[in-house]
C-alpha cells in the first residue's frame, strides 16, 4: 500500500471514531448541565423508595407493615447501603453537589398518614436515616386519617426528616383535565402548586422547592406550571433507578408495597425488578402520550 493510500485509510478511520465515540464522551445532566463519560461511570443509579403507610397488618394497597418496613432498614444497614437524604441527590442533579456515593438509597414517603409519626418515626429515629415527606396539606390536622401539625413540627426537630409538597389536596389531573374547563384548569393547576407550597412553608417555617406528582401523573405542561411555582424537581412513581439521563423534574420512584421484601427486596435495590402495579402502568402510559 502506498503513503497516499494509506494516509487516506487513516484519515477516514480518524473521522469513522471522531463520529462514533465523541459523542459519547459527553452526558447531560437533567439540569441542562454537562458532564464527561468518566465521571458518569462513576456515579451509582440511585433508587428512591416510596413508602405510603405503616400498621400491625396490612389493610390495603399501600399499607406496608411496620415489620416489613423495619426488615428494610435492617438489610440496607446489613448491606452497606448509603442511605442519603432527597436534597443531595437533588442537589448533585442541579449541578450544586458531588455524586452520591456507591450504594445509594432514599427513602421518601407520600402523603402524610398518622402512621408516619407512631410507625414509621421511631424507626427512623432507631436507624438514624433521613426521610422526605411529601405532604398535600389539606389532609393535615383535618382528616382523621393524617398527621396534625404539631405533629410534623415535631417529626422537623429531629432533623432527619424533610418535609416538601404532595400538592393541596391530591387531585387526579387528568380527571380535573376532563371535568374543568381550559381556563378553570389553569387556576386549579396553579392553586394546587401554590397553596401547598405556601402553607407548609407558612406552618412549618421551611423551603418547599421539591413535589411529588399525586399518582405519578404529569406532562410536559404540569411541569412547566410547577417550575413556575418555584420547584427545582419533581417525582414520578416510574419504577426504575435515578440516572444521569433522567429530567430533574421526572425524577423515578419504587411504589413499594408489602409484597415487595425478601428476595423481591433484593431485586429492586439491584435495579432488577420491573414489576409495575396496575397504576404505575396506566399513569405512565398517560405521560408518555402526554410529554
Amino acid at each position: 500500500m502506498n503513503k497516499r493510500h494509506l494516509k487516506g485509510r487513516c484519515i477516514r478511520i480518524g473521522i469513522l471514531i471522531t463520529v462514533c465515540i465523541v459523542p459519547f464522551l459527553w452526558a447531560p445532566l437533567a439540569g441542562g448541565e454537562i458532564r464527561d463519560t468518566k465521571e458518569n461511570l462513576q456515579v451509582p443509579h440511585v433508587p428512591i423508595l416510596l413508602y405510603h403507610r405503616f400498621g400491625p397488618a396490612v389493610s390495603d394497597s399501600m399499607t406496608m407493615t411496620t415489620a416489613v418496613f423495619e426488615s428494610h432498614l435492617k438489610y440496607l444497614r446489613d448491606k452497606g447501603y448509603t442511605i442519603i437524604s432527597l436534597r443531595r441527590l437533588v442537589d448533585y442533579h442541579l449541578g450544586k453537589g458531588p455524586p452520591p456515593p456507591p450504594g445509594s438509597v432514599v427513602i421518601v414517603a407520600d402523603d402524610g398518614h398518622k402512621s408516619i409519626y407512631t410507625d414509621m418515626l421511631p424507626l427512623i429515629k432507631k436507624y438514624r436515616v433521613p426521610v422526605t415527606l411529601f405532604i398535600y396539606p389539606s389532609a393535615i390536622s383535618n382528616a382523621s386519617y393524617a398527621m396534625t401539625w404539631e405533629q410534623l413540627r415535631e417529626i422537623k426537630k429531629t432533623g432527619l426528616f424533610e418535609i416538601q409538597s404532595h400538592t393541596y389536596w391530591h387531585p387526579d389531573f387528568r380527571k380535573e383535565k376532563k371535568r374543568l374547563s381550559s381556563d378553570e384548569y389553569v387556576k386549579f393547576v396553579e392553586m394546587q402548586l401554590k397553596k401547598s407550597k405556601d402553607r407548609l412553608e407558612r406552618e412549618l417555617n421551611i423551603e418547599v422547592t421539591m413535589l411529588a406528582w399525586p399518582f405519578g401523573i404529569y406532562d410536559d405542561w404540569l411541569i412547566s406550571k410547577a417550575i413556575e411555582a418555584g420547584y427545582v424537581a419533581s417525582f414520578t412513581i416510574e419504577r426504575h433507578h435515578v440516572s444521569n439521563i433522567d429530567s430533574v423534574m421526572k425524577l423515578p420512584r419504587y411504589l413499594l408495597h408489602n409484597g415487595d421484601k425478601g428476595r423481591v427486596f433484593e431485586m429492586i435495590l439491584e435495579g432488577n425488578y420491573r414489576e409495575r402495579n396496575s397504576i404505575g402502568v396506566s399513569t405512565r402510559r398517560y405521560n408518555e402520550k402526554n410529554s
